[in-house]
Parts: structure tokens; sequence; C-alpha cells
């Protein structure tokens, strides 16, 4: 039966305060980010630190006093945390610590300090700590169930218009590329307290079924090469829903600013006077790669990525894009909305110069189920991605990296998890 938990839980105001940590081995670097994080002023005394922990005091983070600890070290300390592999060390300096009136941590015998550390988590402007007398994992474990149901939106979390900078107003979320596990922390966070969630047909939309019963959602219905809503349609259902008073989240796929109009949408936030809070997400121009086994670099392979819109053939009068000058790069090239139009691509990038021989990879619905992949050359991708029924959301990596996916146990060459792009491919 574990002991009670008799700790007073307490938070500790340490900006521009004294305080003194003993010994610079993993503890301390685990240590450090919070109290650094909180405006502490650190003084470490160890003869050796972790190298993170070093970066740390050349950076000016803390001072770094490289010694062993000694008696008096903790005079005008506000408190103190003994973090050494020695159990006596640790007691000299609790020791001292109880004789000054300073709370101590001891890392290495938690019940003999007069200090214990929480399990601490953020959820916005909330900190969460955990104590479980004496039992580390546990805390650990509750305090993950607790931050994540925040994340979540499982527990109620709304605070009132004004209460925070986000809200009310607009947030524009990037989804990541599909995999409702791959939006940022923070985009999970707003999601959940959006009274109006505006939502590109490409976003994950598993995330769409956890949100409350009055939630409004709104599909953009932004679908490529098919029918769309208007810009100026979205724009206004942003702007009406934040001037009454509704927290409206764009949730996108990918990133909102890679050919996702994302910038658009706050330069009309911006004229109509409504505040707007920008979240990146993951783009499928890198997480597509990443899930079929290929990397955008790798040394001594790609030295450059370049990332282009397939939106507009080559040639067109509207096009922005040197094929030429791509045609001359050695390195990677990643297509977003190119299958369409993947003969007239390749057939640029031959005529420039690519080789012919030079490896393609399509990664379609990357992060989702439905993923899949197929490896082919540039002389013959178009042909063969006909052939296979290639269809969009696909992502195109084309260049030497295409070809370095590992053999697996099976044999055959890995074709990742899942995917899937949004407002990357919104156009």
């Amino acid at each position: 039966m574990p002991a009670p938990e008799n700790h007073y839980l307490v938070g500790l105001d340490l900006t521009g305060r004294r305080v003194v940590l003993v010994g610079g081995g993993t503890v301390a670097q685990r240590r450090l980010p919070r109290l650094l994080a909180a405006g502490a002023a650190v003084e470490l005394i160890s003869p050796e630190t972790t190298p993170a922990v070093s970066a740390m005091a050349g950076a000016g983070e803390l001072v770094w006093h490289r010694r062993g600890y000694a008696e008096g070290d903790l005079e005008g300390a506000w408190y103190a945390l003994a973090c050494t592999d020695d159990p006596e060390v640790n007691a000299a300096v609790s020791a001292e610590a109880e004789r000054r009136r300073v709370f101590c941590v001891r890392a290495d015998a938690g019940v003999r300090g007069s200090a214990v550390t929480a399990a601490v988590g953020r959820h916005d402007t909330l900190m969460v700590g955990v104590l479980s007398g004496g039992e580390p994992l546990r805390s650990a474990a509750v305090r993950d169930a607790i931050v994540e149901a925040l994340h979540a939106g499982r527990i109620a979390d709304r605070p009132g218009p004004g209460e925070l900078g986000e809200l009310p107003g607009v947030a524009l979320v990037g989804g990541g590329p599909g995999d409702p596990e791959l939006i940022t922390v923070k985009g999970r966070r707003l999601l959940a307290r959006a009274d109006v969630v505006v939502a590109d047909r490409l976003a994950p939309r598993e995330l769409l079924d956890e949100l409350p019963a009055g939630v409004e959602v709104i599909d953009a219905a932004k679908i490529p090469y098919g029918r769309a809503a208007s810009q100026e349609v979205i724009n206004s259902a942003l702007i009406e829903n934040a001037k009454a008073g509704k927290f409206v989240v764009r949730l996108k796929g990918g990133d909102p600013y890679v050919f996702g109009r994302g910038f658009e949408e706050l330069l009309a936030c911006v004229e109509a006077g409504v505040p707007v809070t920008m979240v990146p997400g993951i783009t499928s121009a890198f997480a597509a790669a990443a899930m079929a086994d290929v990397p955008a670099t790798h040394r001594g392979v790609a030295h450059e990525v370049v990332v282009v819109s397939g939106h507009v053939a080559p040639g067109e009068p509207t096009s922005l894009v040197d094929w030429d000058a791509l045609g001359r790069l050695r390195g990677t090239i990643v297509l977003l909305m190119g299958v369409e139009r993947l003969a007239l691509f390749a057939g640029a990038l031959l005529a420039a110069g690519r080789p012919a021989d030079t490896p393609v990879a399509i990664v379609e619905r990357a992060t989702t189920p439905a993923q899949r992949v197929t490896r082919s050359t540039l002389d013959s991708v178009a042909a063969e991605a006909e052939a296979a029924g290639v269809r969009p959301p696909a992502v195109v990596v084309i260049g030497p990296v295409a070809a370095l996916a590992p053999m697996r146990e099976d044999g055959g060459q890995t074709a990742g998890g899942s995917f899937e792009t949004g407002g990357e491919h919104a156009w």
C-alpha cells in the first residue's frame, strides 16, 4: 500500500530568484528546461555535465560552477535541487538546505528532501501537477491522461470570450497530412474549443467526429478539379461567424501556407479587423515522402529540396515555375497536385536535362490506411502511374532519394503508413 500523499502542492514564482542545482547529469538535464522557462536564475554546481546541459551554460541560460558541491553554496538560494549520483552529496545539500530553511528536492530519495517535484504538464495557460506518494510512474501516467484529455476536449476547458489571446476570432489550423494524431498539440487544443469549424475535405476527418454536438461544421468543399466553394464565401464564413462572437477554426490539411491559400484567409481576416491566430501543420510535402521511407534529403545524396505546385502546367502563361532551372538541379523535387499533368511535368524535366533514370516515388493518401506507393523512373512514371490507377491526393517525389527506401524483412520495400493532404491540395 503506497504512502498517502501529504505534500502541499504549491506553485513557486522563481522569476529572477537564485536556484541552486547540484549535479550535471541526465536528471539535471530533465529538470533544467522547466526551471529556465520559469525565469529562475539557475546556478549549476558540478565538475561535469551532459552535452545538453553544457550547451545551456554556453548559451548563457545558467551559471555553471565547474566544481563539486561545498558547504555554503546554498546561501541566498530560494530553492535547491540535489541531483548528483552520490547519495552522500545529496544528503549534504539537503542538510544545508534544512539549516538555511531553503526547500530542497532530493532526486535520489524524494521522501528525504523538504520538497518533491510533481509530474507536470501544460495545457495552454493551465499547468497540471500530480503527486502520488512516491510513485513517480503513476504520477506521470495520470498527468499524461489529464493533459491528453484536455488537449482532446474530453475534459471541459472553455474559457469565456477574451480570457485567452486567441479567443474569440479565427484560428488557421494546419491539420497535418491526414492521420489525426499528426495535428499539432496547439491545433488540437484550439479545435476542441471551436464554436464553428470550417473544414476542407482533406482535413483529418476523424477529428470532426470528436467535436461536441453543438459545434457547427462548415464544409469548404474544396475538391481538386471538381466543385469548389469560392474563396470569397470561405472568407465570409470565417469573418461573419467571428464577428458574431464565435471562435472559428479553419481546419486545413497539411500546412495552411503551403499551397493552401491560408495567407489569403489571414489577409481577409486582418482587413476585416478579426483577430487571427496561425497554427502551422506538418506539410504533406515531407510527410508523404517520410511515410514511404523516402527522405527529402540524405547526406551525400541531396543538398536541396524544391517543393513545386502542379496546379499550372509547364509553358502556361500563369506558371511561375522555372522548369529549365529545376531540370538542372540534382537534388529532390517534391511535386504537389501533380497527378493530372504528370506527363507534362516529367517531360519538362527531361527536356531540361534531368536524367531519364531519375527515381520517382508517388505516395497516394499518405498517413491514412489507404496509403499506396508507386515507384518508377522519370521517363516511365506517367505511363506507370496511369496503369496503376494513381489518383489524387498524391505527392510525387523526384530525385535520387526516391530510390533509398530500405528493404524490409519480407523482401520488399516499405510502403510506409498512411497519408492525406488537405490545404496543400485545395487549389
